[in-house]
C-alpha cells in the first residue's frame, strides 16, 4: 500500500490543490507548473501536506484537546487565554517522525539544486481555507524568513502550526463562519530571494481603494518586504495602465510616487531578520526603474489572465544577480466582490476647518468618535465600540480590535499596509502614513476621520456632521447630451471609474501644478533669480532631479495620466494652466516672474501667457508634459484646451507655440479646444472655429464679462446671474454658429448643478454636453433626462421644431 506524501515541491501542485497544500502554496505551484513557460519567474520550494498537519493533531489525542479548548471559548473564556493554550499544546506536540524525514529531505534537495549547503529559505503558512475568493486568512498565520539548516526549519514548520491559532486567525474564523477543525495547514518551504540587498513589495492588478480595473500598482521598498505589508514604511508607489501595454512602443507606467521609505528589514547575523534606518539616499531614489515595474506588470497581468480575477501579488529583487521574482500570489478579495452599479459616497455637510493630521486615505467613507491611542493590542473589553484607533502600524494581532473602531489612523504604512488592506475588507475608514498622529491625537479627544476628499484622508477636530448617499447607477438613464465630469485632483481621478460619464469636460491644471508640481515653473528653469529659502526649497523638492524642468513634466504628466485613465477611452478635455498672476506669485518660487496688478482677473492670463517671453518656457513645459502623455503614454483621449483666449492673433500664437513643442493639432488625433468666456469668441465664433475644434463654455467669467459684473465683488452678488438674457442669449448664439461650423459646445460649471432649469435650458439651446462636479452627476444627468423627455414630449404634441444638428465630441482616440 502507497504511503501519503507530507512534503510535495511547488512543480507538482496546481491550483486544484488547495484542499492539500491551502490556497497560498497551491497558487506557488500553479505558477511554477503553468506560467515559468511565459517568463514569470517564481522561487523553488515545496509544501507539507493537509494530511501532515492531520497526522499532529492525530497524536496524542491532540486534536480533542484543542476541540475541548474551543468549546472554553464558547461558553466565555477569554480568546487571549484560550489561543494561547491551544499555541502551547501545539508546540509540546512532537512533530510526526514522517514528516521530519521527508522536510530534512526535501531542504537537502533544495539545497543541491542550489549549490550551497544551508540554503535561506522563507517558511510561511498556507491554509486550506486561504487565499479564496470568498475570504482572505492573509497574514493570520506565521511567517519566517532567513531560516537556514534543518533544525531551525524543522522548529520554523513547528511554530507555522500553531500559529493557525493565533488570537486573530481564532476571530477571523469565528466571525467568518469557518470550523476552527476543519480548517487544515500547509507550510510552504521556498528558497530565499536576496531582496535585503535590493527591495521588495507588492502587486494588485487594479486600483486597491476604488477597484478600477484599468491599472496595475505595484509599491515597492528596499530590503525584505515585510516592512511593506506590515506598514512600517511609507513605500514607492507605480502606476501602470493596462490597456498601454498592449503596445511595446508606449510607457505603461502613468504615475511614479517616491515614498520615504525609512526602514528596510535585512538579515539577522545569527538568523532570521532585523529592521534598520535607510540612508538619505535610499529615500529619495526610485526602488525600481520603469523597465523593471513594466516587467513586474506584465507578470502581474499573466497571473491576472490565467486566473480570471483580479490578483493580490508579492515580489522581491535578489541584490546579487538582480533578477525579478515573484513569490506569492492571491486573488483580491475586497474591491472584485463591491457592486460596480451602485456608488457609495460620503461628504461632510460642514466646513471642517484645518486638519489636524493627514495622510493617505484608505476607503471612502467617514467616521469619528474618540480617540483611543495605543501602543500595543489591548484586551478587547478595554477598546470602546466606536473609538478612532491611532496607533503607530498595526499587524495582525490587532484585527480584533479593529473590527470594534469607527475609524484608524496609523502614523506609518502606505496603500499596501496591513492597516490599508484590513481597513479595506472591514470597511473602517483608515489615514495610514501621517507621520505624527500618535504625537498630535490625544486620547478621549472627540475626531472625525475623513476619507472622502480625494487621495489624502484628514483628521478634524469634532464630531462632525456628514452625509451618506448610495446610486444605484442603473436606474440613470441614458442621453443624447452628454454629461461629463469636472475634475483637478489626480489622486481621485479612479474613484468615480463607476460612473457612467461621457468622459471629462474639464481637467484643470491648476490643481496639478499646486499640489503635486508645488512649484511656479519658471522658478525651476532659473533658481538663480530665487532668494535663499527659495532656492533651498527647489532644491529639496526636486532631489534626484539634474534637469528641474523635467521634474516640472514628469509631475504633471503624471497627474494628467491619471486622470486620462481613469476614463479611457473617453475624451477628456485638459485645460492649460489658468493661474491669475496674483496666485502664479504665490507659488514656491513665483513672485519674481510675476508682475503685481490691479485686476488679475482680466489681467495676463490665460493664451496671452503662452506666447509671450515671461511665460512661454513654462508653457512649453505644460506641451512637453501634454505630448508624453498622448504619445508615449499612449491616452490619444486627451483633448487640449485653451483659456482665456481673446483676440484670433492670439490664438494663431498659441497654436504656433504648441505646433513648436510637437502638438499640432490634426496629428495623432490632437484635438484642440478653447474656451468661451469672452464674449469676443462668441461674437467671432465663426473665425475662432477656424482655428480650434471644439469650445467649452465658461460661464462663470462669460457671465462677468458680459454683464460687466466682477464675480467676487459680494455688493453685486446679485446682479451676477448666469441665466441672464444677455448671458443666456450668447450661449445660445455660440451654440448656433459653432454648429454651422462642425463644431461641438459644451457647458462646464456649477449652475446646472444647481438649477434643473439652467439644465433644461441648455439642453433646448442644443448644448452638446454639460461636465460637472462628480458628486452632482447623477442628479444632472437625470435632469437632463427629464429635459430631453420634455423636449421630445413637445415635439410629438406640437408643431415640429427644427432638430439642431449634433456633433461629434468623440477624442479620435
Amino acid at each position: 500500500m502507497a504511503t501519503t506524501r507530507c512534503v510535495i515541491p511547488f512543480a507538482e501542485l496546481g491550483r486544484q490543490d488547495v484542499g492539500r497544500v491551502g490556497g497560498k502554496n497551491a497558487s506557488l505551484g500553479e505558477m511554477t507548473a503553468h506560467l515559468a513557460s511565459a517568463g514569470v519567474r517564481v522561487p523553488p520550494g515545496f509544501a507539507t501536506t493537509a494530511d501532515a498537519y492531520g497526522d499532529l493533531l492525530g497524536g496524542h489525542g491532540l486534536r480533542g484537546r484543542i476541540d475541548e479548548q474551543l468549546g472554553r471559548l464558547h461558553e466565555g473564556a477569554a480568546l487571549e487565554e484560550v489561543g494561547a493554550a491551544i499555541r502551547s499544546l501545539i508546540l509540546a506536540e512532537p512533530l510526526p517522525a514522517g514528516l521530519r524525514t521527508e522536510i530534512v529531505s526535501a531542504y537537502g534537495q533544495l539545497a543541491r539544486e542550489q549549490g550551497r549547503d544551508e540554503p535561506e529559505v522563507a517558511v510561511r503558512s498556507s491554509a486550506t481555507a486561504e487565499d479564496l475568493p470568498e475570504a482572505s486568512f492573509a497574514g493570520q498565520q506565521e511567517t519566517y524568513l532567513n531560516v537556514r539548516g534543518p533544525a531551525r526549519l524543522l522548529e520554523a514548520v513547528h511554530r507555522c502550526y500553531a500559529s493557525l491559532f493565533t488570537d486573530r486567525a481564532i476571530d477571523y474564523r469565528e466571525r467568518m463562519g469557518f470550523g476552527h477543525l476543519s480548517v487544515a495547514l500547509s507550510v510552504g518551504v521556498q528558497v530565499m530571494v536576496r531582496s535585503d540587498l535590493a527591495g521588495a513589495g507588492v502587486i494588485f492588478t487594479l486600483d486597491p481603494e476604488s477597484g478600477f480595473a484599468e491599472v496595475i500598482v505595484v509599491s515597492a521598498a528596499w530590503g525584505l518586504g515585510e516592512t511593506v505589508v506590515s506598514g512600517q514604511v511609507d513605500p514607492d508607489e507605480y502606476t501602470v495602465f493596462k490597456p498601454s501595454m498592449k503596445k511595446a512602443s508606449l510607457d505603461p507606467v502613468i504615475d511614479v510616487r517616491v515614498g520615504a521609505k525609512r526602514e528596510k528589514a535585512v538579515y539577522a547575523e545569527r538568523g532570521m531578520t532585523r529592521t534598520v534606518d535607510t540612508v538619505g539616499v535610499e529615500r529619495s531614489r526610485r526602488v525600481l526603474t520603469d523597465a523593471e515595474v513594466r516587467l513586474l506588470a506584465d507578470w502581474a497581468l499573466i497571473v491576472e489572465e490565467h486566473y480570471g480575477c483580479p490578483m493580490d501579488l508579492e515580489w522581491a529583487k535578489d541584490g546579487l544577480a538582480g533578477d525579478l521574482w515573484i513569490v506569492q500570489a492571491r486573488p483580491e478579495t475586497v474591491q472584485s466582490r463591491r457592486r460596480a452599479s451602485t456608488l457609495r459616497r460620503c461628504r461632510l455637510t460642514a466646513p471642517p476647518g484645518d486638519a489636524l493630521v493627514d495622510g493617505i486615505a484608505v476607503g471612502e467613507a467617514i467616521g469619528r468618535g474618540p480617540v483611543v491611542a495605543l501602543d500595543s493590542p489591548v484586551d478587547l473589553d478595554r477598546f470602546p465600540a466606536g473609538g478612532v484607533l491611532v496607533t503607530g502600524i498595526t499587524d495582525p494581532d490587532w484585527e480584533p480590535i479593529m473590527k470594534r473602531a469607527s475609524a484608524i489612523v496609523t502614523d506609518h504604512g502606505g496603500r499596501t499596509s496591513h492597516a490599508a488592506i484590513v481597513s479595506r475588507e472591514l470597511g473602517v475608514p483608515a489615514v495610514v502614513g501621517t507621520g505624527r498622529a500618535t504625537e498630535v491625537l490625544s486620547d478621549a479627544q472627540d475626531v472625525t476621520v475623513s476619507c472622502a476628499e480625494g487621495g489624502r484622508g484628514r483628521v478634524y477636530e469634532g464630531l462632525l456632521t456628514y452625509q451618506e448617499t448610495e446610486t444605484d447607477l442603473t436606474d440613470l438613464a441614458a442621453t443624447r447630451t452628454r454629461v461629463m465630469l469636472n475634475l483637478a485632483d489626480p489622486s481621485a481621478a479612479f474613484r468615480w471609474w463607476r460612473l457612467p460619464a461621457d468622459g471629462v469636460g474639464l481637467a484643470r491644471l491648476e490643481f496639478i501644478v499646486a499640489h503635486q508640481v508645488k512649484a511656479h515653473p519658471m522658478a525651476l528653469l532659473y533658481p538663480e533669480r530665487l532668494d535663499h529659502h527659495d532656492r533651498c526649497a527647489i532644491d529639496q523638492l526636486t532631489e534626484g532631479y539634474l534637469d528641474r524642468g523635467q521634474y516640472f513634466v514628469d509631475r504633471l504628466a503624471y497627474g494628467i495620466a491619471r486622470i486620462a485613465a481613469s476614463r479611457w477611452p473617453s475624451p477628456v478635455v485638459v485645460r492649460t494652466s489658468d493661474f491669475k498672476t496674483n496666485e502664479y506669485a504665490r507659488l514656491l518660487g513665483g513672485r519674481p516672474f510675476e508682475p503685481v496688478e490691479a485686476n488679475p482677473m482680466i489681467g495676463w492670463r490665460g493664451a496671452s501667457r503662452y506666447y509671450s517671453d515671461g511665460y512661454r518656457e513654462g508653457f512649453a513645459l505644460e506641451c512637453r508634459a501634454l505630448r508624453r502623455v498622448r504619445e508615449e503614454m499612449g491616452l490619444t483621449n486627451v483633448i487640449v484646451m485653451i483659456p482665456f483666449c481673446r483676440t484670433l492673433e492670439e490664438a494663431d500664437h498659441v497654436l504656433e507655440v504648441m505646433a513648436q513643442q510637437g502638438l499640432h493639432r490634426g496629428e495623432n488625433g490632437l484635438k484642440v479646444y478653447v474656451m468661451a468666456e469672452i464674449p469676443a469668441n462668441v461674437i467671432l465664433a465663426q473665425d475662432f472655429a477656424d482655428r480650434f475644434d471644439g469650445f467649452s463654455i465658461g460661464s462663470n467669467d462669460l457671465t462677468q464679462l458680459t454683464l460687466g459684473v466682477d464675480r467676487d465683488s459680494e455688493s453685486l452678488s446679485h446682479v451676477f446671474d448666469e441665466s441672464n438674457p444677455a448671458v443666456a442669449r450668447s450661449i445660445e448664439i455660440l451654440v448656433s454658429r459653432a454648429h454651422a461650423a462642425g463644431r461641438a459646445v459644451g457647458l462646464c460649471g456649477q449652475r446646472p448643478s444647481d438649477d434643473p432649469a439652467f439644465t433644461e435650458f441648455l439642453v433646448e439651446a442644443g448644448i452638446d454636453s454639460i461636465s460637472v462636479a462628480p458628486d452632482s452627476f447623477a442628479a444632472v444627468k437625470q435632469h437632463v433626462a427629464a429635459a430631453e423627455r420634455k423636449r421630445a414630449d413637445a415635439d410629438r404634441l406640437g408643431p415640429a421644431s427644427p432638430q439642431r444638428p449634433r456633433v461629434d465630441v468623440s477624442s479620435g482616440a
